[in-house]
């Protein structure tokens, strides 16, 4: 391995889809010099690069905000603030006219008006432009050199991080003014399209240094996938009539409730699907809307409009839940001074609620909350001093108190069994949910000890394995102390909401986790443990 490189800048970048390029635009824009690392290469890596996504983009009208912020209140347990969505409204608005001029994004013309469509965006064509963006405008890219831990200065602000960049086989070690740190949520390593890189590394790194969490409990997203596939696309299921093994229609299955059918049945037999409810001209807008989605049926030879095909569930935890960092300001700045949140990383509450924000929620939150972060990080960096020592915040899975016998593989394949089989996770009771947390904590005391790398690609790995476990336990904890049904978080235990419970279920901590609220009307930001 080489020797380590040192750099400095004033704002460093963790991560490299949406939230990670929007917040470099902005930071370079409010004249920061930019440096953005990511665990993949910027641009294909990640949830958004491989697929097609809608967003939510609203003409500033008011009958037509007031319907797109309706939409999924109820359906979030009414935690989501309107202040917040009206600035995610006009952010992404913004956005996406500059993604058309700036950006060059070639966006598909209405025949009948003349007028770009902007609702959608295609992954692969969306996140090569922003790449060329961000070189056009001189910000430096890292490529497949992900972050492995903060460092924070003796007063405990964040100044920058430190990694491993995998193609060189080399350490690095990075200063900056501010960091933001837009690393995507945590799937778990399901095999959900495009999660790879996404293992929660950004909340362990921020709960190192001891950042506050909010909405963990909803972060139990699973989506409907064919049986072995990778590709996610519930929202076509809509589509869909669903049938037992015995070739039974699944009543409610494709209902807004329907995932728990599914799953409770799944528990018991396979489960079929066929897209019977699309006509032809609906059928020719989803092959054109998403085509990778069909790529697995022809590959296959099965015409999913005539054919049944068998179901699974796959677990793509805060990715498309909505738990993550919280923001305690317009800037999106985290509880911890020099550190800032966009993306998957940080809570889409403000805008969803304690339900899923699915694809155009979440793409419209990673450009509007990567644009304040990165411009709230330039500012952060502007004002404060540079100097002084500096050291690296990260403990379990690169600084073991043991041997460092445990490997990564084992962490993980005993994190899974906790959080990925949809009977546990999904379909919650704390009789089940009380021994998974008991396991997983044990699981946290012996990767503490135990767990460690001596090369580059090891020490990335368990710091992974390392993520996925503190990210479960957050999970457990806060759905425990929600005790009723609201959003995401389905209690069997407690199925009714509790009206005295209308609140953020605030989270920290590693080897001492704590557990608090804050008051759902005034943004998650006063906090009462």
């Amino acid at each position: 391995m080489s020797e380590t490189w040192h750099a400095s800048t004033d704002v460093l970048v963790i991560g490299g889809g949406p939230a990670a390029s929007w917040a470099a635009i902005h930071a370079r824009e409010a004249g920061a010099e930019v440096t953005l690392v990511d665990k993949g290469y910027c641009g294909t890596s990640g949830a958004t690069a491989p697929s097609g996504t809608g967003v939510w983009y609203v003409a500033p009208e008011a009958e037509a905000r007031a319907s797109a912020k309706a939409a999924r209140e109820a359906l979030g347990g009414h935690l989501a603030d309107h202040y917040w969505m009206d600035r995610v409204l006009d952010q992404t608005y913004t956005n996406m006219n500059r993604l058309a001029v700036e950006g060059r994004y070639p966006f598909p013309v209405d025949l009948a008006t003349g007028e770009q469509l902007r609702t959608g965006v295609q992954g692969p064509e969306y996140m090569r432009r922003m790449r060329a963006w961000l070189q056009r405008i001189g910000v430096r890219i890292h490529d497949h050199s992900p972050a492995l831990e903060l460092l924070v200065d003796d007063a405990g602000a964040v100044r920058g991080a430190a990694g491993h960049q995998r193609q060189l086989d080399r350490d690095y070690r990075i200063t900056a003014g501010a960091v933001v740190l837009a690393s995507g949520g945590c799937a778990f390593l399901s095999g959900a399209l495009g999660t790879n890189v996404d293992t929660g590394d950004g909340a362990l790194m921020a709960a190192e240094v001891g950042a506050r969490f909010s909405g963990m409990e909803f972060s139990n997203a699973y989506a409907i996938v064919p049986k072995g596939s990778t590709i996610t696309k519930t929202a076509y299921y809509g589509y869909a009539t669903f049938f037992g093994e015995d070739g039974r229609v699944l009543e409610d299955a494709g209902s807004t409730r329907g995932r728990s059918v599914i799953a409770r049945t799944l528990v018991r037999e396979k489960v079929f699907a066929q897209l019977d409810r699309a006509d032809a001209t609906v059928q020719a807008q989803m092959r054109l809307g998403q085509p990778n989605f069909f790529l697995q049926f022809d590959r296959r030879g099965i015409d999913p409009f005539t054919q049944r095909f068998e179901i699974d569930l796959l677990a793509e935890g805060t990715v498309r839940g909505t738990g993550g960092l919280d923001v305690v300001d317009d800037d999106c700045a985290t509880t911890v001074p020099g550190l800032f949140a966009a993306g998957d990383a940080a809570t889409r509450e403000r805008i969803c609620g304690g339900f899923t924000g699915g694809g155009s929620h979440n793409a419209a939150w990673a450009m509007s909350s990567g644009s304040w972060a990165g411009a709230g990080a330039a500012r952060y960096a502007r004002s404060v001093s540079r100097g002084g020592e500096v050291a690296g915040a990260g403990r379990v899975g690169l600084r073991p108190s043991g041997s460092g016998s445990l490997t990564a593989t084992e962490v993980v394949t005993a994190a899974q069994q906790e959080l990925i089989p949809f009977e546990k996770n999904y379909l919650r009771h704390g009789d089940r949910l009380r021994p998974a947390l008991a396991r997983l904590d044990e699981l946290w005391s012996a990767a503490a000890q135990e767990l460690g790398g001596a090369t580059g690609d090891e020490r990335v790995r368990a710091r992974q394995a390392a993520a996925i476990t503190a990210v479960g336990r957050l999970m457990y904890r806060s759905t425990l102390s929600r005790t009723e049904t609201r959003g995401m978080s389905k209690r069997a235990d407690h199925p009714g909401t509790d009206p005295a419970q209308h609140h953020h279920v605030v989270s920290g901590g590693l080897d001492a986790p704590w557990i608090g609220t804050a008051d759902a009307r005034n943004s998650g930001l006063a906090v009462a443990s």
